[in-house]
Order: C-alpha cells, then structure tokens, then sequence
C-alpha cells in the first residue's frame, strides 16, 4: 500500500497545473487557427516529413497494434512475478508495481552492481570516450581550454575546443556535477552524455551556407537521429573497452558487465516502446481538433492509456502535467519514435560491423551531419542508410520499422 501511496502522490500534484496546461492548449489552438491551421498539431506537424496529423497517428497506431502483443506478454511475465514474490496466485499487476518489480526481476536475472559500473565512467574518462569517437570517426581531437573571466557561472564548468586538421570549431558544454571531473556517472547518465554529445556533433560537423540551415536547424522529426544513433555507441562494448578503465589497475571494464548491462536493458523493450508510443499519441491528441472547450485531458489521457498500453489507469492522477516535453516538443513527440527507427536502420546498416571506422566516421558526417538542414531530410536519409528507410504514406513520410521491430524482438 505504501507503494501505492507514494505514485499517487507523486502523480497528483501539482493540481495547479492542470489549469495552466488547458491555458496552453487554448493559446496554441488560437494561434493555429489564427495562421490558417485547424489545431496546432497540424501546425506543427505540416512543415515536417510527416506533412500531416493523419499520417502521424496511422504511424503511431499502427506501432501500438504491432508492440501490443509483446508488450501484453511481458505484462504477464511481471504479474506471475509478483504473484510468486507475494505468495498471492490471484493478485494484480498494478501502475505502481511496475518499477518496482521490474528492478527486482532485472536485479535477479543479472547482477549489476550500480556502484562497480560507476567506477568505470568517472566523468574525466567518459570525456575522454568523446575525443575516441571524434578522432576515430572524425580525424578530430577534443581539447580543455582555460576559462576566461566571469564567462563561467560555476567553478565546475569546463569548455572543450574540437580541432580538425583542417577545420577548427569551438562548443561549449557543461557537465553538472559536484564534484567536477572527478564525479562518477551510471550507465544511464554515460547515455545520455552520448545522446547529447550527438546533438553537438550536428552542430559542429553541419557545413551549410547560410547559417539558418546549420546543424540541428532541421525537420523536427529527423532532429533527433543524430543523439539516438550515438546512444548504440554508449551501449557497444568495442567503444567503452576504449575509454572505461578501472581507475586503479587500468584494466577496461569486462565484456561480461557489459553484456548483463545490455541484458538487462533489454529484458522488457515492448514495454518501454509501448510507452513511448502512448506519450506520442498524448501529445498529438492534446494539440489535435477538439469539439468542445476545455480539454478535459485528464479523462483524456485515462482512456488513450487504456486503450494503447497494458496498465491501467490510477483514479484521481495526472502525471501528465509535469510532462515537459508538451511545451517544447508539443504535438511532436512523435519525433523521437521517428528518430528511434532511423538511428535503428543506420546503426543496423551503416554503423554496428564497424562503429569506430573512419569510413564509418565519413558516413555519418558526409551523407548527413555535414547538410543541417540545407537538404531534403528524406534524400538525406536514403542517401545515408538507403531506400528502405522510409516510406510514403497518406502524403507524408513515416520510417520503417523493420529494425527497430528487430532490436526489440517483434
């Protein structure tokens, strides 16, 4: 009960919220209309490769009815779980149960020790692990330049300056941490480092004429290929052998914490796919067509969980209005799933026989980092990754899905 206690907390405050995002529902669908648009989803969307709502949410659909089965199936696996754990042959798998016996089910399969992994990716070293990629891939080295007077805001902030024999660029970043250089990250803050770190590289490596078109400016729905695609890199052990070394022998970490760390990544793909999916319906069905004034998205959002995932629907919650993404990726959420299928594809076809290669590393900046948006995102892709990576659909493009069908086991 105490479980269930603290998700329904958790996921009922603040009520505040509510209002504010029935305000910006409102204000976008006013602006929509004011620009000739029937909601703002269609706003959003029509300057994209989707081109259209409609094609959007046959895409999304049609992902939720492929995952369902898997997904379902791995609901099981968990409520047999539990029961087992419980000693209660009749007990149901319920919203709050999921993390907490997911944790437990992935902790008896492999043994991961939070704090051994951690010892691997001290902050220096995974910086370290960026200049491998960029000089591997790249011919590029990363270097720590000093800090002018009053240009940093907190003592940990460092700039990084990426030189190429022939080019030179600066980017500043910041780690947070409190404890700088020295700080350990998990597995998952590693990813993320990567996820973003490929969100620089599109800006560095974009050689565009007019800046406008430069690095990440790009259909929203292609904008996050880059990050997703260098998040393999964080999970291959041919790149992580390289940079994440025992801090006392040196030794690199071991292919087989390696291998229980992916294993245990990817014990319930279906379920975590199905929750993106349902995220990205949400959003394009907050900024779609309404008939009525205002939303009331909480009974929304109730009957879109039901319907495309497992679980069911807490009473008296809303987790959704802390979803932030509804402000800076409103009515196109969609674009991770996007950019999921296409990193998918290119990792699968371009990248896995080879990753750290310098014709990999050519691959990916000349047939895509290096256009920004200068280029047509669909020639783009093709080009890169080849014809089979999207497809036409309704008037719009959608990815394919095959690989991304492949790595999660449909």
């Amino acid at each position: 009960m105490r479980r269930r206690q603290v998700y329904v907390v958790g996921n009922s405050e603040p009520r505040e919220n509510i209002g504010v995002l029935d305000e910006l529902i409102d204000a976008r669908d006013e602006f929509a209309k004011t620009m000739g648009c029937r909601s703002y989803a269609e706003f959003a969307i029509r300057p994209n490769m989707a081109a259209s709502v409609d094609v959007v949410m046959s895409f999304l659909n049609d992902l939720s009815d492929t995952v369902r089965h898997k997904a379902d199936e791995e609901f099981n696996t968990i409520k047999d779980f539990k029961r087992r754990v419980c000693n209660d042959k009749s007990a149901d798998l319920e919203p709050w149960d999921e993390d907490y016996f997911i944790g437990m089910m992935k902790s008896s399969a492999h043994t991961v020790d939070p704090s051994v992994v951690a010892s691997y990716f001290p902050l220096s070293q995974c910086i370290k692990g960026l200049n491998v990629l960029v000089e591997s891939l790249f011919g590029a080295t990363f270097h720590q330049v000093p800090m002018g007077d009053g240009e940093s805001w907190h003592p940990n902030v460092i700039k990084l300056s990426l030189h190429h024999p022939d080019e030179i660029i600066a980017l500043v970043c910041n780690f947070s941490s409190s404890r700088g250089l020295t700080a350990r990250l998990n597995h998952c803050d590693v990813e993320t480092l990567f996820h973003e770190f490929g969100h620089a590289l599109h800006s560095l490596l974009s050689r565009t004429e007019y800046q406008h078109f430069s690095g990440t400016r790009v259909a929203l729905d292609v904008a996050e290929t880059p990050s997703n695609l260098f998040e393999f890199y964080a999970w291959d052990y041919r790149v992580l052998r390289t940079f994440a070394l025992d801090e006392t022998t040196g030794d690199p970490i071991p292919e087989k914490l390696v291998k229980a760390l992916n294993a245990s990544r990817n014990m319930f793909p279906a379920t975590d796919l199905q929750r993106q999916v349902f995220y990205s319906i949400m959003d394009l069905t907050l900024f779609g067509e309404h008939t009525s004034k205002p939303v009331d998205t909480i009974s929304a959002v109730a009957d879109l969980k039901r319907k495309h995932t497992s679980w069911n629907y807490v009473e008296g919650t809303h987790w959704h209005t802390r979803f932030s993404h509804l402000i800076n990726y409103g009515a196109g959420y969609y674009s991770y799933l996007y950019a999921r299928c296409f990193a998918t594809t290119i990792w699968q076809e371009v990248c896995q026989g080879d990753p750290l290669s310098r014709s990999t590393g050519s691959a990916i900046r000349d047939k895509f980092l290096r256009h920004g948006g200068a280029k047509d995102p669909s020639v783009l892709l093709k080009d890169f990754a080849g014809d089979s990576v999207i497809k036409n659909s309704g008037g719009g493009i959608i990815p394919d899905i095959s690989s991304l069908c492949k790595e999660v086991g449909l």
